[in-house]
């Protein structure tokens, strides 16, 4: 027994001693477009924290207005006024939306119609996950209200691959793993490179709608990929939601 937890000791400390070039390794893809921003408007939902703050923070950087649009306005503007220092730009405003409640989606889309004429880039990051079982607003499974429902349709589908982000926070479990294993994990700033290759690299247009990993297409199941099942998926999101779309 001594023996075995001799040899997983030093197991385990091997693998922090390489931490560094393991996570390297995973790291994954890099936003490499240095494309400039002035006068476009940018919407991200959930960029109080995590990788949609960082995602936030880099396309201030390049000039554009940004809108923060989150549940928690506090957090929002904490982070906010962070981002304004950091990248100088007075541009980065927040405003409410709770993606648990179809009230608060619409209450937050038209008052962004009363103050811009247009929308340039609109990065859907909000989500949740593994949440004890609850209901949005509208009656809706949480995972499902949000996600989902209340997120809406998305140009491009992204995997930030495993990043050190608040999402595990409703996991204690998995509270504990991200920390045992946070050297090991993505950054924040590394988990956004891919958001901000489909949000600025040029010549993507053809691509609409498909999956993006590590900056790069990625691979689709069949499944996701049947035009029948995603016709038959659209026409029961806007049954749910009493909408209609032609």
């Amino acid at each position: 027994m001594m023996v075995f937890l001799g040899l997983l000791a030093s197991f385990l400390s091997f693998l922090y001693v390489i931490a560094p070039s393991i996570r390297k390794f995973f790291a994954g893809g890099v936003c490499r477009t240095d494309v400039q921003l002035p006068g476009k408007v940018v919407v991200i939902t959930g960029a109080n924290t995590g990788i949609g703050k960082e995602t936030a923070r880099e396309l201030a950087r390049r000039g554009a207005r940004v809108y923060i649009a989150c549940r928690d306005v506090l957090k929002g503007e904490s982070a906010a006024s962070e981002i304004r220092a950091d990248t100088k730009n007075s541009q980065v405003l927040v405003r409410k939306l709770d993606l648990s409640d179809t009230k608060s989606i619409r209450a937050f889309a038209e008052g962004f119609l009363a103050e811009e004429k247009q929308l340039h880039i609109l990065i859907n990051n909000a989500g949740v996950m593994m949440c004890p079982y609850s209901k949005t607003a509208d009656g809706f499974e949480t995972h499902l209200g949000v996600n989902h429902l209340g997120t809406g349709v998305t140009t491009y589908s992204v995997h930030p691959g495993i990043v050190r982000s608040e999402l595990v926070r409703h996991s204690f479990l998995m509270c504990l793993l991200w920390r045992l294993f946070s050297p090991f994990l993505k950054s924040a700033r590394e988990g956004a490179q891919t958001s901000l290759h489909c949000a600025l690299a040029e010549g993507l247009e053809p691509q609409s709608g498909k999956y993006f990993s590590d900056c790069k297409k990625a691979w689709v199941s069949p499944r996701a990929r049947n035009n029948k099942t995603a016709e038959r998926l659209w026409a029961v999101s806007c049954e749910l939601l009493g909408i209609q779309w032609k």
